[in-house]
């Protein structure tokens, strides 16, 4: 299902950000649309992405369009693609979809209990989905010569940690995906990045009250030391902006407070 929420029209091409919930993907949806693209956010649940595009939409003078996808699912992930490809070019794809991970439930996993349908499940949303949506949009890319394809990764995309072993083989695969990939098509003109996120992502500041994030000229860290997602999705767009030149394959973006893997 796909909705379009404003009249305005964009000389781009369309920015297509995958895995858009409350704090991150909607913070670097916003920043595409800010930046005079057209964007296509995507995620499972219609009914929120629809109030986000709406939001962003009104904010921005943009157009935004929601799409629902399930990344673990191949023919969910064509036929979101059918769409967002409808709209024209896809320029940037942004892949920040995630299988919620063992700590949001209340602390790693003992491996013996990791059931194999959960472990695949994680392994499809990291790095299988990332697999289809790249497929999707790299010919049109590869075609016109120009393009960009963001991977966010995390700490786990780097070192192994006892009780998350679904989080780190996902994050694992799609580390290695972001650099195959960028070694086989950077020639060709398309910018392929992995960025890892070293912490937590809070709560926009667009949206946080003052007392929560610290004085500091940024206000880009809030007191629990988790990273602001509208700061953090401008090293999205820096990604994207880059000279041909100089560009950047891998990339981490971290809290001041210690890591938490």
């Amino acid at each position: 299902m796909m909705r379009s929420v404003t009249s305005s029209s964009s000389s781009r091409g369309i920015a297509a950000i995958v895995g858009v919930g409350p704090n991150l993907g909607r913070s670097v949806a916003r920043k595409f649309a800010h930046e005079g693209y057209t964007v296509a956010i995507l995620a499972r649940d219609l009914g929120r992405l629809s109030r986000f595009a709406d939001e962003i939409a009104r904010e921005e003078k943009a157009q935004v369009f929601a799409i629902r996808i399930d990344c673990s699912e191949t023919q969910s992930v064509r036929e979101a693609f059918e769409g967002v490809l409808s709209l024209g070019f896809v320029e940037v794809l942004v892949y920040n979809a995630y299988q919620p991970i063992p700590w949001q439930y209340g602390g790693p996993s003992n491996f013996s209990d990791i059931r194999v349908d959960s472990f695949q499940k994680s392994l499809a949303v990291s790095s299988v989905g990332a697999f289809h949506c790249a497929q999707q949009v790299l010919p049109g890319m590869v075609e016109r010569g120009r393009g960009t394809i963001l991977f966010t990764g995390c700490a786990a995309s780097l070192s192994g940690v006892a009780g998350f072993s679904e989080l780190c083989c996902g994050k694992f695969a799609l580390r290695g995906l972001a650099q195959c990939l960028a070694k086989e098509f950077n020639p060709r003109g398309v910018h392929i990045a992995h960025v890892i996120i070293d912490g937590l992502i809070g709560a926009s500041r667009a949206s946080t009250m003052p007392q929560r994030s610290l004085v500091t000229e940024q206000h880009s860290v809030g007191v629990d030391g988790s990273l602001d997602p509208d700061s953090v999705a401008q090293t999205y767009w820096y990604l994207h902006i880059q000279p041909r030149g100089a560009w950047t394959q891998e990339i981490d973006v971290r809290s001041p407070s210690p890591r938490f893997f």
